[in-house]
């Protein structure tokens, strides 16, 4: 659903690119990379299914975000996290900006619902 939306949007994208390093040293791999009018923009996704860990990794997808787009600023207009999928019981808390109160990240990552973005994906609002 994201490609086609963006596609429709009038974006350009890059699929599994590396971003850099993680907190920790790993190599970051974000899913896509999408680019219009000289402004890029990375986009992680993460689906549940059902309940499981999925949720606790938010907080660092997160952090790992806001670090790709702080260390390459130049390169990176803002950061998505879209959350898809009906097993998130704390999707609510996350998309609402729960994660405010202990991370400032507000200006450079979204974390946002798959419907809504692919809403602003097709409109060219990204």
């Amino acid at each position: 659903m994201i490609l086609p939306a963006l596609k429709s949007g009038g974006y350009e994208y890059e699929k599994q690119v590396h971003v850099g390093s993680r907190i920790g040293g790993r190599r970051h791999m974000v899913d896509v990379i999408a680019h219009k009018n000289s402004k890029k923009y990375l986009i992680s996704l993460k689906w549940q299914q059902v309940g499981g860990t999925a949720e606790q990794k938010v907080p660092f997808e997160v952090i790992c975000l806001l670090q790709a787009v702080i260390d390459n600023g130049v390169v990176y207009e803002k950061a998505y996290l879209v959350l898809g999928g009906s097993g998130w019981s704390l999707r609510n808390f996350y998309t609402s900006g729960g994660l405010k109160k202990y991370l400032e990240y507000a200006e450079k990552v979204d974390v946002i619902n798959l419907e809504d973005f692919v809403a602003r994906a097709n409109k060219s609002l990204l």
